[in-house]
């Protein structure tokens, strides 16, 4: 399993102890690394990878039966090469599962506020018609709606 900004390995816990036979976080951020390094080390018996860097530049061996990408949407200028890029890192038949913020009008004004105005960092939001656009190329797409996004997964 690949997790893309899996940040402190949290997820990574949870399907380790489930069983997984392997688990890679790539973050871009050290301190969190640091965290799921912390939090995974009763698993590091060859078990776990973390890479720091840029998803689309970290060199990530291998190929994958799931991805996730959870959070990680929600600050992705460029949402099409990021999806590429895990389409070419999934295995056949894997899915890439992930998660997509969306403007309403309760959460929107707070999170613009939040993260645009007061912390300058940008955040972008999705519809469900984008959402099938942007994995187009994939067998098969299931896009669940929630509260405050969508929950899609990509299989090959």
């Amino acid at each position: 399993m690949l997790d893309v900004g899996g940040g402190s390995g949290r997820i990574g816990e949870l399907i380790l102890d489930q069983g997984a036979s392997h688990y890679v976080d790539v973050d871009l951020s050290d301190s969190m690394l640091e965290l799921a390094r912390q939090r995974l080390e009763r698993f590091d018996n060859g078990r776990v990878t973390l890479i720091q860097g840029d998803f689309l530049r970290a060199a990530i061996p291998g190929s994958y039966e799931v991805i996730l990408a959870l959070g990680y949407f929600d600050y992705i200028e460029n949402a099409p090469a990021h999806v590429r890029g895990m389409r070419e890192l999934i295995a056949p038949g894997g899915s890439v599962v992930a998660s997509f913020p969306r403007w309403t009008w309760t959460k929107g004004p707070i999170r613009k506020l939040r993260y645009e105005v007061i912390n300058n960092c940008p955040i972008y939001d999705y519809t469900r018609d984008g959402l099938v656009d942007l994995f187009t190329g994939f067998t098969k797409v299931e896009i669940r709606s929630g509260k405050s996004g969508f929950l899609a997964r990509a299989t090959t």
